[in-house]
């Protein structure tokens, strides 16, 4: 689903269900990087959502991991 320039996308996380907007852009490099692991995106944002702290939102979590991933890679 798009909004505003974001898509959102809902997952099952710790039993919860929860959404997360992103830019698209955002979502392929995320996508990418899930494969790169052999794990699926919903896998991939469940272990980012437990590896964040309590101050961070989710969304901000996945940024930061795909701009780590980013300049890792650059």
């Amino acid at each position: 689903m798009r909004q505003g320039g974001l898509t959102k996308r809902s997952f099952a996380l710790a039993g919860h269900r929860t959404s997360v907007a992103l830019e698209p852009e955002f979502w392929d490099v995320l996508t990418a990087m899930a494969a790169a692991r052999h794990m699926t995106l919903s896998a991939f944002v469940a272990a980012a959502d437990a590896g964040r702290g309590a101050d961070r939102p989710l969304a901000s979590a996945l940024r930061v991991a795909a701009l780590l991933d980013a300049k890792k890679n650059a």
